[in-house]
């Protein structure tokens, strides 16, 4: 989904013995195949992927019988349950029947995965924490940048550490973590060495929505680098706030079914605990960096939203992004946007409530964008967006906490 995130995660893959790559970056070919092989009906980021992933075995270095792809499920009502089934169908419909799809899943701990699924959760835990850490930190110094690019030369470079580091480092884990907190603080030095300009009135936009297309640069046409281009700053919910969901929404299932005294909840807890305490330690090289940027607790996001949409009654991201949009208005955002696919149900039930949210919260504009590959008139919609955005700040009343 994420640039970074995915290299990262390939890394963690290479960092236990997997030879692994990211697919090459989306373009109009992977739109082209995607649409070949989909019938229209489904949500966009289903075509994307579908697309990436033949395109893959377009090359001529790419033998199908020795290649997998790796596409993990979930449960809940979002089609992406669907889409490793879906993948598979269309391989064997194309002629790759020989192609695996690894498809694990949390429901029976990535037994899929087998001796690897305890060093692969932890790992790619780390991986993903560390690439949201970069992609939050190049977002604060981009929109602030004097020098044209310093901020993505420092992040390719801390991106490159990193990947390096989980490569080249031990996997036992307490070697693991040092290493990776001692790439996190060289990272952390090098944003701070990019001169930027102090300017408190940078209007700041939180970006929520269904996480693929929010995350997703092609899908989403760089819509966070156009905010930019409108002198915006993006707050944009990362990967790890969905990862937390999951632990949160295991938890409550648990309950639910009688188990809150089990062997399966201990063993949830003790995992929630390692994940948070390593969390900790990739984010302490950053502590004066976020602050005024801190992210809060997913339950807190929860009770944000039960107003609106109560967790025990809809579920996934629509839940998320109501929480998260409540949290950003109230630590002084500017505006909200909600990035999601065309037909999304997440998308459509968001958009219906953020009118009566938008009201209780002063009146801050909240806009949903959708897309599915056709041409829109994106810099118009955000040029009135911003405009809206610009004449909110000068009258909100949620100040923004003091960095």
């Amino acid at each position: 989904m994420a640039y970074g995130s995915g290299r990262a995660f390939v890394a963690g893959f290479r960092a236990l013995g997997v030879d692994a790559d990211i697919t090459s970056p989306s373009d109009g070919r992977t739109r082209e195949i995607g649409s070949r092989f989909t019938s229209g009906d489904e949500c966009y980021p289903a075509k994307v992927t579908v697309g990436d992933f033949l395109k893959v075995l377009e090359r001529p270095d790419v033998e199908p019988a020795k290649t997998v792809f790796f596409m993990p499920t979930a449960d809940g009502p979002c089609r992406f349950g669907q889409y490793a089934t879906y993948l598979t169908r269309i391989l064997e419909s194309a002629g790759y029947a020989g192609v695996q799809v690894l498809s694990p899943t949390s429901q029976d701990a990535y037994s899929g995965l087998g001796d690897l699924a305890r060093p692969f959760v932890r790992t790619g835990w780390r991986m993903l924490v560390s690439a949201d850490i970069l992609q939050k930190m190049m977002l604060k110094y981009r929109p602030r940048e004097v020098h044209q690019g310093d901020t993505g030369r420092a992040y390719e470079e801390s991106l490159d550490d990193l990947c390096r580091t989980a490569e080249q480092a031990p996997i036992h884990p307490p070697e693991q973590l040092r290493a990776l907190h001692d790439s996190m603080v060289r990272a952390r030095d090098r944003f701070r060495q990019v001169q930027v300009a102090e300017d408190s009135a940078i209007p700041q936009i939180g970006v929520v929505g269904e996480i693929f297309c929010r995350l997703h640069t092609f899908s989403n046409e760089d819509l966070v680098r156009r905010l930019e281009e409108y002198g915006a700053e993006a707050r944009l919910s990362d990967i790890t706030e969905w990862i937390w969901y999951t632990i949160s929404e295991q938890f409550r299932k648990l309950r639910l079914r009688g188990r809150a005294v089990s062997l399966e909840m201990a063993g949830a807890w003790i995992r929630k605990k390692v994940q948070h305490k390593d969390e900790q330690v990739l984010l302490e090289p950053f502590a004066k960096d976020f602050r005024g940027y801190e992210e809060p607790p997913v339950d807190e996001l929860l009770e944000l939203a039960r107003p609106y949409l109560p967790r025990d009654g809809a579920f996934g991201e629509m839940v998320l992004s109501i929480g998260k949009a409540v949290y950003l208005a109230r630590h002084g955002a500017d505006g909200i946007i909600d990035i999601s696919p065309f037909t999304c149900m997440n998308g459509i039930v968001c958009e219906a409530i953020y009118p009566r949210l938008s009201r209780d919260l002063g009146g801050i504009p909240i806009r949903s964008f959708y897309f599915d590959g056709t041409q829109a008139d994106l810099d118009r919609d955000l040029g009135v967006y911003m405009e809206l955005a610009r004449a909110y700040q000068r009258r909100k009343r949620f100040p923004r906490p003091q960095a």
